[in-house]
């Protein structure tokens, strides 16, 4: 199932959310800054252990302060014009999430709109990325539920609006 919610990734209620990370994984701006506020300084205390992770890659830490148990921390790319792979990073950052989770038995993720802010990935191709990649994890694991969180308005009318083409073209 998937859930579109308007608001702060950081407040999710669940087993993860997923921290649009950059390879140091010692936090940044926008939702990975976000995160790493809410979560408190244990939260890049462990992440200092990881040794970074390369783009389109996951890895998980506890959420600490978080209402969520769990932080899964995925690099998505910068956009460089389309012919530098980053379509299948992106997926990959989707992907590795899923496969992460359901490894440690987390049925609940919450994801952010990954490299749509300074990466400058764009919005529109970005959610059909996503939507398409959970989507057919969601088909081989039905038991799992999906939320993207949408911090702005663009991104949140682009998720609705991809939802419902998907779930018309569906039925």
């Amino acid at each position: 199932m998937i859930h579109l919610i308007k608001g702060d990734i950081s407040t999710f209620a669940g087993d993860a959310i997923v921290n649009a990370a950059n390879t140091s994984l010692l936090g940044g701006g926008g939702v990975d800054g976000a995160i790493h506020r809410a979560a408190g300084p244990e939260l890049l205390a462990e992440c200092k252990t990881l040794g970074g992770c390369p783009t389109g890659e996951a890895k998980i830490t506890s959420g600490y302060k978080l209402t969520s148990r769990h932080v899964i921390h995925t690099v998505g790319p910068i956009w460089r014009g389309g012919s530098q792979n980053e379509a299948a990073l992106l997926a990959s950052c989707y992907q590795n999430s899923l496969q992460l989770a359901l490894s440690h038995g987390l049925t609940s993720i919450a994801f952010p709109n990954i490299s749509t802010g300074v990466y400058g990935f764009p919005k529109d191709l970005a959610a059909e990325i996503a939507l398409r990649s959970v989507r057919r994890f969601l088909d081989k694991n039905p038991d799992v539920e999906v939320s993207f969180y949408c911090f702005d308005d663009e991104n949140y009318s682009l998720y609705r609006g991809l939802i419902e083409d998907l779930d018309e073209a569906a039925r």
